[in-house]
């Protein structure tokens, strides 16, 4: 059974409605129809150009964002029809690395208030300088606060932050793309072996091919809120079937990542 099962997505904006805004009010369909499965202990890489409903997918997944019609099932549970006690005991299982590093973490908390903030909303046993120490932190780093660290360890406490409740499904959600490409390989790699130790699954969002070619089992490709394309990584890099996916592979540059 798959852990992640999604069926028939979709979602519409209207111009009234956070980032999705047009100058003449259109309503926009953010995702199309979308249908994915995701196996334990996988990564599926999700690519396509910005405002493809990509991040939008991925919060669905998560129920931060509701979508208009669909089903989503997490290891057999039905997560939509989830409420109270039962959603909340579904979302210590499911969690997100978010895009911006600087704007995802509160200036005014130390690091060790963010990272342990999950416990404060979940409950269970605070493990801030454990799950510091396993994304390449320092325990001294918990009495700082943000802006006295970079962008790429900004984005290991984030990450810190997303394992503080043992997740076993993590949306990434371009979490590389502000970053500059050694940094962002680091952090790729910090995933990778992240997934081998806590046995992750992931569903990792980015604009580009190749940085998912890297960490990716299966790789989706959207365009306007249509999955274009779905298969196995080397297929997608080697032989893509969709016009757009070969433009994304020609038009991308390549990330490199060093072994880890």
């Amino acid at each position: 059974m798959a852990l992640v099962e999604a069926e028939h997505l979709s979602k519409t904006f209207t111009s009234d409605e956070n980032i999705f805004v047009t100058a003449s009010g259109a309503r926009i369909r953010a995702v199309d129809d979308v249908s994915l499965t995701i196996e334990a202990g996988e990564t599926v890489g999700l690519v396509g150009e910005s405002g493809s409903g990509k991040s939008t997918l991925g919060r669905m997944l998560l129920r931060l964002v509701e979508p208009d019609s669909g089903s989503i099932r997490f290891d057999g549970q039905d997560v939509l029809a989830a409420s109270g006690s039962e959603l909340r005991r579904l979302r210590r299982d499911m969690q997100i690395i978010f895009q911006d590093p600087y704007g995802s973490l509160d200036s005014r908390m130390t690091v060790g208030q963010i990272v342990s903030e999950p416990m404060a909303i979940h409950g269970g046993e605070s493990r801030a300088g454990e799950m510091l120490r396993a994304v390449g932190l320092d325990e001294s780093a918990l009495g700082r606060y943000p802006h006295e660290f970079s962008g790429g360890q900004r984005q290991r406490i984030g990450i810190a932050r997303a394992l503080m409740l043992r997740p076993r499904f993590i949306v990434a959600d371009e979490p590389v793309s502000a970053l500059d490409v050694s940094v962002g390989a680091q952090i790729v790699n910090l995933l990778r072996q992240l997934q081998k130790e806590f046995q992750l699954t992931y569903l990792f969002i980015s604009h580009s091919l190749p940085v998912v070619r890297y960490l990716a089992t299966r790789i989706a490709v959207m365009k306007q809120g249509v999955l274009v394309e779905l298969g196995a990584t080397e297929q997608i890099i080697t032989a893509p079937r969709h016009e757009y996916t070969r433009t994304l592979l020609a038009a991308t540059p390549e990330l490199e990542t060093a072994a880890s």
